[in-house]
């Protein structure tokens, strides 16, 4: 009985030295970033990075239309422009189409389906249509919508891509106090062998 009872300090020390010991030794214990991988945030999503106005230059993820448009993959755009149509909901033919043509269209989420505002993005001439939140106070303010087609016989020839609303919000407020019609970035960016750590991340989004 006495040999059991005695080795229990003993082995607790042991344990002890143990802890010491390791980290003095180059045993490598795993952080949560060596764990999760860059691979495993974007999990078939696709990131833009603003470029202007500065306060901006972060970079921002899209989750693409599910069964709509092409692939964001499919091209790359350098130096364009994200530009806010007018009207902001895009369910109605865009009125600014002349700054639109050739750049990227921002626009508000609701009134119509997804397809709609990215087919009408499309005829003004946008290289792609992002939507997003644009009601700080809406229930899906945080959250990434499914974008999925409306079961009509239409299609869209560009990619479209939803955006996260706290992101639109921010983005939105900014170009319109900095009174700039549009933003500049370059879509997509190819994060595969940036580590999860060294991605910019927006600010506002607390990672």
């Amino acid at each position: 009985m006495c040999a059991l009872t005695c080795l229990n300090p003993i082995a607790i020390a042991l344990n002890l030295l143990l802890l010491v010991i390791a980290p003095l030794s180059g045993v490598h214990h795993p952080t949560i970033h060596d764990i999760i991988t860059t691979q495993d945030i974007i999990a078939g999503d696709v990131f833009f990075e603003i470029t202007e106005p500065a306060v901006l230059e972060y970079t921002y993820r899209l989750r693409p239309a599910k069964d709509f448009g092409v692939s964001f993959v499919s091209q790359r755009f350098t130096g364009i422009g994200l530009v806010l149509t007018q009207p902001s909901d895009a369910c109605s033919k865009i009125r600014n189409y002349r700054e639109l043509r050739g750049n990227v269209a921002l626009i508000k989420r609701g009134d119509c389906s997804f397809l709609t505002k990215t087919i009408n993005a499309e005829i003004a001439g946008a290289k792609a249509a992002i939507m997003t939140e644009f009601d700080d106070d809406s229930a899906e303010f945080e959250y990434y919508i499914e974008m999925v087609h409306d079961n009509t016989s239409r299609e869209a020839h560009i990619p479209a891509g939803f955006l996260l609303g706290k992101n639109g919000v921010i983005i939105r407020s900014t170009l319109m106090s900095l009174r700039r019609p549009h933003a500049i970035i370059n879509i997509p960016v190819n994060l595969t062998f940036v580590p999860p750590a060294q991605i910019n991340h927006p600010p506002w989004l607390g990672w």
